[in-house]
């Protein structure tokens, strides 16, 4: 598989669904495979480099390449063909739309994302007041 998009609705306004998934510090809580991540500066913005670290204790840095507050945001991996887009559409006040888009430039992805994984963050999302 090159590429994966996902979708979901999470009721939640879009500042809230894009806050918590730009925040670095949320990612363990939603992502399994990753321990801890963070960034080189707060708040992010276009050039910002994320790091995380898997439960095999390697890290992994990506660069934000495109970044629209409230709207979508595009990571690549450093040295790889790796990127992933999130884009947030709002249904109405309440309700949000998020895209996941995952792909690689060359070959295959490595561990594509779950509909799960999905499931998962609207779950947290939601719950959180």
């Amino acid at each position: 598989m090159k590429e994966k998009k996902l979708i979901i609705q999470i009721r939640k306004p879009i500042a809230d669904v894009f806050d918590f998934v730009i925040n670095p510090k949320n990612t363990p809580k939603w992502i399994d495979s990753i321990v801890v991540e963070e960034t080189n500066e707060w708040p992010v913005k276009l050039g910002t480099i994320y790091r995380n670290r898997g439960e095999n204790s390697d890290w992994s840095e990506y660069k934000m390449t495109e970044f629209e507050p409230n709207k979508m945001f595009v990571m690549k991996k450093e040295n790889d063909n790796y990127s992933v887009r999130y884009t947030l559409n709002s249904i109405d006040a309440d309700t949000t739309e998020l895209e996941y888009y995952e792909w690689a430039d060359e070959g295959e992805l490595e561990d594509p994302f779950s509909y799960e994984i999905m499931e998962k963050l609207k779950t947290i999302i939601e719950s959180d007041n």
